[in-house]
């Protein structure tokens, strides 16, 4: 008996729409119109019978059908192509798709990538540097550079480079500050930038400092490692610089240490992928040049 199937090229768009909850996100991603998101969930929705998004004037949000019905359409869709990457006979795949943090991307990889160009000219990369955290294999990234601490259930992680912690500020900011002698009282005086995005930030700085309670007041909130570094630049106060993120602005001057000492963070940056996705040779090409690269950068690592 034949399957009685939905369309199938709805199936992809209403997973990119469901997963992102918005059909212009979806949009970018599968390089289509919002126009074509809507109607083709629109379509899948007739054939169904159910409404699948509460469409409103700013959110859109899953139905309760929608909510069971998208598991388990991921799912499907990855089975899809991972089926399809296994055909026998089929000419072995020379590329790879990558989730990186946008800071890590622009500041750390974007850089060196032109060194793996040389030495790999035939393997292409696709780098996606949304915030979220992928979900293996279902979001159709084969890979992903991301801070944590290296636990991941059914991941393989390798350390690429821990980060080191330490107050930093504009010079002309620092100068408005030197009437006050002590560092620590300098320190409570000034107004911090804190970064959401990042676990460690000014309350790791501070238990790691050993200089006692320090009142981390909320003066500015910002979610990118750029923007906190950019405000510090600015004048607007003190944010914690992450080296090597902040190498540059430190070495351009636009940027100072406002105090020590430096605390190493107990987060780091971690290549993963799933163990499978591991062992394709133009992975292994690729975390063998990560390695070479990266680890020369952290100066608290003794062995792989």
């Amino acid at each position: 008996m034949a399957l009685r199937l939905p369309p199938l090229s709805t199936l992809r768009l209403f997973e990119a729409a469901g997963r992102l909850q918005s059909f212009k996100l979806a949009s970018v991603e599968l390089a289509v119109t919002p126009s074509a998101i809507s109607k083709g969930v629109q379509s899948l929705e007739e054939w169904l019978g159910v409404p699948l998004f509460v469409r409103g004037t700013k959110r859109l949000t899953l139905t309760e059908a929608g909510e069971a019905y998208l598991p388990s359409i991921r799912q499907a869709l990855a089975l899809l192509a991972t089926a399809s990457e296994r055909v026998p006979g089929r000419p072995a795949r020379r590329g790879l798709s990558l989730s990186v943090a946008p800071a890590f991307g622009s500041r750390l990889l974007l850089p060196r990538l032109a060194a793996f160009r040389r030495l790999h000219a035939d393997i292409s990369i696709a780098i996606d540097t949304n915030h979220r955290q992928v979900d293996f294999p279902n979001d159709g990234v084969d890979l992903a550079i991301r801070m944590g601490t290296g636990n991941w259930p059914d991941l393989e992680a390798t350390l690429l480079l821990s980060e080191e912690l330490v107050p930093v500020c504009s010079p002309d900011f620092l100068k408005s500050l030197a009437r006050i002698a002590d560092p620590v009282a300098r320190l409570r005086a000034a107004p911090l930038i804190h970064l959401t995005s990042a676990s460690d930030d000014w309350a790791a700085w501070v238990r790691g400092s050993g200089l006692g309670t320090i009142d981390a007041q909320r003066s500015l909130t910002v979610d990118t490692i750029d923007m906190a570094l950019d405000a510090a630049c600015r004048g607007l106060g003190v944010a914690i610089g992450r080296l090597p993120f902040a190498r540059s602005e430190l070495d351009a001057g636009k940027l100072v240490r406002f105090c020590d000492p430096v605390v190493v963070a107990k987060t780091g940056y971690w290549f993963v992928g799933l163990p499978d996705t591991m062992k394709r040779p133009e992975v292994v090409a690729f975390r063998r040049w990560l390695l070479s690269e990266f680890q020369p950068l952290d100066p608290h690592r003794t062995s792989d």
